[in-house]
């Protein structure tokens, strides 16, 4: 990232070019994909240009940036205004560590470097004009030399959207704050974001905001508020998105834990804070916070204790700061002090919306299959304008022909109660059985967990895992990002439930077991068959034995003794341990009678 010593500035990228033609194809695009990404762009207006008292404005424009994108188009030299810009962007680039990116659009570096052909040309009538030895000339020449010197991208044919994602992939990592992965196909929720942009002025510095958007599960809150982020984040000195606040802040020690990430996040501390408790957590985020502008959302929000300790109250933040709150219940909102006025629902997508979100997912090749009206009428009946539902479905009946949508609506038709949770559940059935083992593994175990780190615990369970993974992402049963792996909470809900429908009133019987009474339940016992995986806290008390067809085996903060295995041949292949004061394998794992190798040990 750029020298964290330069002021601050409404911009960090400043767009350098010039002609009208690459201003309406690429440099267009270009823009608009910056935008798009939340990265703040200056982009320089011929029309806007009313004689030399625009210069200083530009000058000021890339002093203040943080990275500058020279667009060298055929006829760029032709203009002094841009020779001027690209003299000032050097000069920054020497003494204010100014990244420069050099685009060369259907031109050869050569012949910027070499001010050859049309730059040739270009610095002719230049000298003709102020003189052949003029020294701004020639100061020109050893800009357009020097920047063409640089590394960048050369574009002569082909596809200009993939030079504009890796420009815009490469920006994102240079700013070391890379947006959120917001949804597939963000339909909807662009207009929705104009509006609520509204709500909030970000502009104005006056007082500290706060906004709630509520809504029904699946309707889309998260999305919503992922595009907000994206939009305004780079407009304030720190930002953080909570994610899953109601699924990670079940015990007092997991809010304490929201409250480190909070701090680490918007003050960009190389080193994590360290909270001791909620109330000195509490204590540290008014104090940290109390004269800083920011961005707050807190996702998912379920208990008012998680507002009191992450967000209580506005002078916990400095002047201009937005808080943004997504909840299932509109009361927790109204108690926690936020004004009708800004209580935002978040209601179904418009018919025209569904019926446009449905057909990017169904219809994501080139290929179009004709679907009869009253098919697509139909689904879209069950969907209720839910855009997770709408997802999953048309996921699930992409590339299918109408016979096969004729079968689904009939399963739907046989459907008692027609929830969410029985929609979502056909794409489930129309898995292959190694895919529908891999998806109940994730939304029981390992929903927020790292890929690689999944792979390995399910590939020892015998279970083709990365065409499996490849699947699941197509039927957008879970997502990807950052190399971890996510699941809907209503997807995971749906998942829980399969397993739990094996046995209602028998743990034992079941395939997979995560409640804590339930693991206890069956561990006390030697007299368990089968289970893939076993994750224990240290609060157990022993007796208790582990079954031989245990796969992988976790155990938190393990305490000084360590269960036993029943007697006879084992199929453990992988031991981690996380907090724990050890030093070696305990003896209960060296044995000699597994039937898979390696065994992997993993000790921190």
């Amino acid at each position: 990232m750029a020298s964290s010593s330069k002021p601050k500035s409404n911009y960090e990228v400043f767009l350098s070019f010039r002609g009208t033609d690459v201003r309406n194809t690429f440099l267009g695009h270009l823009y608009k994909a910056l935008h798009h990404n939340g990265i703040y762009t200056f982009i320089d207006s011929e029309e806007l240009r009313k004689g030399d008292q625009t210069l200083p404005a530009l000058m000021k424009a890339i002093e203040e940036s943080f990275v500058a994108i020279i667009v060298f188009y055929e006829d760029y030299a032709s203009s002094r205004w841009c020779l001027e810009e690209l003299m000032k962007i050097m000069e920054c680039k020497e003494q204010k560590d100014l990244t420069v990116l050099p685009v060369f659009y259907k031109v050869d570096p050569r012949e910027v470097r070499q001010g050859s052909k049309s730059y040739g040309k270009a610095l002719a009538k230049h000298e003709s004009k102020f003189g052949k030895d003029s020294e701004k000339v020639e100061r020109w020449k050893k800009a357009l030399f020097n920047a063409g010197s640089l590394s960048g991208w050369h574009f002569n044919d082909g596809d200009e959207s993939e030079l504009i994602e890796r420009i815009v992939k490469e920006i994102s990592t240079l700013l070391d704050r890379t947006p959120l992965h917001v949804a597939k196909h963000p339909v909807g929720i662009n207009s929705r974001v104009v509006k609520l942009k509204s709500t909030l002025n970000v502009e104005s510095d006056d007082g500290v905001f706060m906004m709630g958007l509520w809504g029904k599960r699946g309707i889309g809150k998260t999305s919503l508020a992922k595009a907000i982020y994206n939009d305004i984040f780079r407009q304030f000195e720190g930002s953080t998105f909570l994610a899953n606040v109601r699924e990670t802040s079940k015990g007092c020690r997991d809010l304490v834990a929201l409250q480190e990430k909070l701090l680490l996040e918007i003050l960009l501390s190389k080193q994590r804070l360290v909270v001791s408790n909620v109330d000195a957590g509490t204590n540290l985020v008014q104090d940290r916070l109390c004269c800083k502008k920011v961005l707050l959302i807190l996702d998912d929000v379920d208990d008012l204790r998680q507002l009191n300790v992450l967000a209580g109250e506005g002078k916990w933040f400095g002047n201009g700061s937005r808080i943004i709150i997504t909840t299932r219940d509109k009361h927790l909102l109204t108690c926690h002090g936020i004004d009708q006025d800004h209580v935002y629902e978040v209601k179904a997508l418009e018919d025209n919306e569904a019926r446009e979100l449905l057909s990017k997912h169904v219809f994501q090749t080139h290929q179009k299959l004709k679907i009869r009206t009253d098919l697509v009428d139909s689904v879209l009946n069950y969907a209720e304008g839910l855009p997770l539902a709408i997802e999953v479905l048309g996921s699930f009946l992409c590339g299918r022909r109408e016979h096969e949508w004729k079968s689904t609506l009939k399963k739907f038709s046989k459907i008692p109660r027609k929830t969410i949770n029985n929609v979502l559940k056909i794409s489930y059935d129309g898995l292959e059985d190694n895919e529908k083992e891999i998806f109940l593994h994730i939304a029981c175990f390992f929903k927020g967990q790292d890929s690689q780190y999944i792979k390995k615990v399910i590939d020892s369970c015998d279970f083709e895992i990365t065409i499996g993974l490849e699947i699941l992402l197509e039927r957008s049963l879970i997502s990807m990002e950052h190399e971890i792996v996510e699941m809907h909470d209503l997807i995971q809900l749906m998942g829980m439930d399969i397993v739990n429908q094996e046995c209602r009133d028998d743990p034992w019987r079941r395939s997979r077991l995560w409640l804590y009474d339930d693991v206890l339940d069956v561990l006390s016992h030697d007299m368990v068959e089968i289970a893939h995986h076993a994750h224990l806290h240290n609060s157990f008390q022993g007796p208790i034995y582990l079954p031989n067809e245990l796969r992988w085996f976790e155990w938190a903060g393990c305490a000084s003794w360590f269960p036993q295995f029943s007697s006879g041949p084992k199929k453990l292949v992988g031991i981690y341990m996380s907090k724990c004061n050890i030093t070696g394998v305990p003896k209960q794992f060296k044995v000699n009678n597994y039937l898979h190798r390696p065994l992997y040990y993993i000790l921190h």
